[in-house]
């Protein structure tokens, strides 16, 4: 169909167009823009959450919160800012970027993209309704069975933990179906898989991860759920159950979803530091092999987070020397980050101020992550604060920041105008001395004795300095994410309008307006080169140097015209059509996990919203 044919609306289109177009929006870039702004509100829930557990902590014998809220505080915060808030921003940047990095038009399947967005809204909202329903999930974010049976945890809680977390799974699990096959389907002519954009290979690494890891861990879930509706004994020790079945399960999961929280960040500041380097990426095959080999690696260290199970000599070595082995590509990513800057005309831009702050947060988050390998050392330090210091080196100071990093790139593709400089380095200096404030100390906190989880401590234990010290150092970071809003509303009004290419960019993405049409190209564009668009504009150069034909087209700063706009003139390009099944499927699903919890009326309920969304999906006319 024409770009121009209006979609059909019914009578909530007619009456409200700016709510149905957002509803029935198959659009990947729309749906991008749904994930980040929706992960974003999160990041303040799971920091509001955040700031409540340090104000606890601050002082000794702390009163600012009862046990059990605390014990609802430390597991939402958790399974919030890494299901909620890491994974729908990297989804949101593979929705945006990924099909204008590769030339396509969208995704491969737009409307099983919608439906991933929606029933990732529903899951974060259920989980989320357990505050409302007044027993919030507080059984950790690793949920270890058979402490989360019945008869030692007889609430809800654990129900919209696994309720929660099985929605969210299919949502991701979805969304990684379509990445893959996008990618390796919708390429533009002429980009080989080593012509790809460092952050696609990221994206199609991270969907893999995704697809082996998910299940194992819907399986987990699924189990449990069993036993706590049904009457099953999966993991209950009494009838037999192996007492640690439900822990090899999780990190079978668990090791993986790390590399899926920061591989993507990883792929981000490979496209931010060649841009304001001035010079490709270094090493670009290395940079490519090394995220494969992390993610293959990831599936054989899940142990390392059971050296005080009592496994025995054999698996502990094993996995200690797994654990050490994945360090090595990993120190070829940065060594390849590293030389990218060496030599290069670097330009001083936020994004790469938090791109190098990514590099230097997450070298200190992987040498203890390293230490971990030692399993003597692992005894000493598990359950202590030192694995908190790790795993947020590497979860915010890590992927945190490169995703910041991100969004300061391509803010200007996504909203035409550029977030302030002058805020940006604020913002980028209040987050780094935040979290370093904040998290190094744990790191002596944890060698010092104090266990993670605990709700409060006793004065004298020597613990009360560097508890204050990191709640200082906490509202630091508040401050600075305070400062990032202000930067990105009054620039989204106010903010200088960005060209087409506002920083001489390398990949496909610059060489259309900002913000892209909704068909992202007019010409579809054919591939000669790794970094493309310098290739383009060294081309253009080099002919208007031959020819001498007067003065040519400025390149720099602009679009190039292989790629222009202005060429489409009534061409007609075929766009998938609004749809507003994949919310009605979602919402089915999400009323059938919610039945269980409520009334099984409910579920029914949900079955018929699913049956019936799948119904019209099927019969719906695709474009």
């Amino acid at each position: 169909m024409a770009t121009t044919v209006p979609p059909e609306t019914g009578a909530l289109g007619r009456v409200y167009p700016v709510l149905w177009s957002w509803l029935t929006t198959v659009d990947h870039k729309r749906i991008g823009i749904l994930y980040g702004t929706t992960a974003f509100v999160f990041f303040l829930v799971g920091g509001i959450e955040a700031l409540l557990i340090r104000l606890q902590l601050a002082v000794p014998d702390g009163k600012v919160v009862a046990p059990d809220t605390f014990n609802a505080l430390f597991t939402m915060h958790a399974l919030t800012m890494i299901f909620l808030v890491v994974m729908p921003l990297a989804a949101a940047f593979f929705n945006y970027v990924v099909p204008l990095l590769i030339g396509a038009r969208d995704v491969a399947f737009p409307r099983l993209n919608a439906l991933s967005y929606w029933i990732f809204l529903a899951g974060a909202l259920l989980l989320n309704a357990s505050w409302v329903a007044g027993t919030p999930a507080d059984v950790g974010w690793f949920a270890y069975a058979p402490l989360t049976e019945r008869p030692y945890a007889n609430t809800h809680s654990a129900d919209f933990y696994v309720l929660g977390l099985q929605v969210l799974g299919v949502a991701s699990l979805a969304a990684a179906f379509n990445f893959m096959v996008t990618i390796v389907n919708l390429r533009a002519p002429g980009m080989s898989l080593l012509r790809m954009p460092i952050f696609v290979w990221t994206t199609l690494i991270t969907s893999f991860l995704i697809i082996f890891a998910f299940p194992v861990f819907t399986i987990a879930v699924t189990l449990l759920l069993f036993d706590r509706f049904f009457g099953t004994s999966f993991y209950v020790v009494a009838r037999g159950a192996d007492p640690v079945l439900w822990q090899h399960l999780f990190w079978i999961f668990g090791h993986p979803e790390v590399y899926i929280l920061i591989l993507p960040p990883m792929g981000i500041v490979s496209e931010v530091l060649p841009t304001f380097a001035r010079k490709p990426l270094f090493g670009y095959p290395f940079v490519v092999f090394a995220s494969a080999a992390i993610a293959f690696l990831g599936y054989g260290v899940w142990a390392h987070h059971m050296f005080a199970v009592g496994l025995g000599p054999v698996a502990n070595s094993v996995f200690a020397a797994t654990t050490m082995l994945i360090a090595v590509p990993t120190g070829v990513k940065v060594f390849n980050w590293i030389g990218t800057l060496i030599g290069g005309s670097i330009r001083m831009a936020t994004a790469l101020y938090f791109a190098v702050g990514f590099i230097s947060m997450f070298i200190i988050g992987g040498l203890s992550g390293v230490m971990h390998a030692v399993p003597p050392v692992d005894w000493q330090q598990t359950d202590t604060y030192f694995v908190v210091a790790h795993i947020h080196y590497v979860l915010f100071a890590g992927a945190v920041l490169g995703l910041f990093a991100g969004i300061y790139y391509w803010f200007p593709k996504f909203s035409g105008r550029l977030l302030d400089e002058r805020l940006g380095k604020l913002h980028f200096w209040l987050t780094f001395v935040g979290l370093n404030v904040t998290f190094f100390p744990m790191h002596f906190l944890g060698v010092e004795g104090m266990p993670r989880r605990i709700y409060t401590y006793p004065a004298g234990m020597g613990w009360e300095l560097w508890n204050l010290v990191a709640t200082i150092g906490a509202f630091v970071i508040a401050l600075s994410v305070l400062v990032f809003l202000a930067n990105a509303f009054t620039s989204l009004r106010y903010g200088q309008r960005a060209s087409a290419d506002p920083w001489d960019g390398r990949t496909l993405e610059w060489a259309t307006s900002s913000p892209p049409p909704p068909y992202n190209f007019a010409r579809m564009p054919h591939i000669e080169a790794r970094d493309v668009l310098w290739h383009w504009k060294r081309e253009r150069a080099r002919r208007a140097r031959e020819t001498k034909a007067g003065e040519h087209t400025r390149i720099a700063g602009g679009a190039v015209d292989e790629l222009d706009l202005a060429t489409l003139r009534g061409e007609r390009i075929h766009l998938p059509r609004p749809s507003i099944f994949p919310f009605i499927v979602a919402l089915g699903i999400v009323l059938a996990a919610t039945g269980f919890i409520t009334s099984y009326v409910i579920s029914a309920i949900g079955v018929a919203y699913l049956l019936a969304g799948l119904y019209g999906w099927a019969f719906e006319p695709a474009g």
